[in-house]
């Protein structure tokens, strides 16, 4: 049987020059990607683009006929970074995905997007944040498919649709401080703005010389790339209405198109990785994040 779902593009993580950003978005329009969510959600000292840069970018992309969304910063520190959340919430053309409660209390009841960092582990959380607004709702990134099947099942039939990450690396925790600018031995308010030199992040290996994690700012990632395209059956079986790619430098529209083969009932597209990652997909199996393993194995 075909599988029946639509594919997001889940908000840019990284930063990217302007000009970057600019045509990442026009192929993105001419993809065959549903679902597009726009924003900053990791540093608000990134400007390359500004509210209204992002807005005007939304506008263009509900023309070529997607679906958009704003996303929200997730780790709110400062009363800037309030004021900016308040300015995207306070708009009324564009949903919103909530990276915090913060967003959702904004909204005033108004419908959004429940964020994967909302600590959405049981049903009753779901049903709360649907009392709330929420329309749809990111599984958390770390469940295992037997705790994604056992959440959506619990919630309800009247529940959010439920969205999962796919393809791209993971966000495991978010800090404070910025490891980029610890890095390069700068304080985070004079960093220089480097995390533009890596725009898919800064790799840090163990001590044996293995990649371990890679640092994006105040933002800690998975280093290898989180990959459950293999696993697009069992996740609509389950009741999955949305898979979400999150962009990366490479291979991002190669698994937005190998997605939509995967619906149109052909072969996927082989996705290919840059140089010295490798795939994980342990927490689908309920094993450590960056494990890689048989993908036909079930959870």
């Amino acid at each position: 049987m075909t599988p029946s779902f639509r594919i997001a593009v889940g908000p840019l993580l990284y930063y990217w020059p302007r000009q970057d950003v600019l045509a990442f978005y026009a192929q993105v329009a001419d993809s065959p990607a549903d679902i597009v969510y726009l924003g900053e959600t990791v540093c608000s000292r990134r400007h390359e683009m500004r509210l209204p840069d992002w807005l005007e970018l939304a506008a263009s992309l509900r023309e070529a006929g997607k679906e958009v969304v704003l996303s929200t910063q997730t780790l709110i520190d400062t009363e800037t970074d309030a004021h900016t959340m308040r300015r995207l919430t306070s708009q009324t053309d564009f949903d919103i995905e909530a990276g915090d409660l913060g967003a959702i209390r904004s909204l005033q009841g108004r419908r959004f997007v429940a964020g994967p960092h909302l600590n959405t582990y049981h049903a009753d959380t779901v049903k709360w944040l649907q009392g709330l607004g929420a329309h749809r709702w990111v599984l958390p990134f770390e469940l295992s498919g037997k705790h994604m099947r056992t959440l959506i099942e619990s919630s309800g039939d009247t529940r959010p649709e439920a969205e999962v990450l796919v393809w791209g690396r993971l966000p495991l925790a978010f800090s404070a401080r910025c490891f980029t600018a610890r890095h390069y031995c700068l304080k985070k308010d004079d960093c220089g703005f480097r995390c533009i030199e890596h725009p898919d992040g800064l790799a840090l290996n163990s001590q044996e010389g293995q990649r371990f994690l890679t640092i994006n700012g105040i933002q800690t990632q998975s280093a290898a790339l989180h990959d459950l395209i293999p696993q697009t059956q069992d996740l609509v079986d389950m009741g999955v209405n949305v898979l979400r790619v999150s962009p990366q430098s490479r291979g991002t529209l190669e698994a937005v198109a190998s997605l939509d083969c995967l619906r149109n009932d052909s072969a996927p597209l082989e996705v290919p990785l840059p140089e010295q990652i490798s795939r994980c997909n342990g927490y689908w199996q309920g094993q450590a994040g960056m494990i890689w393993s048989d993908p036909g194995a079930r959870p």
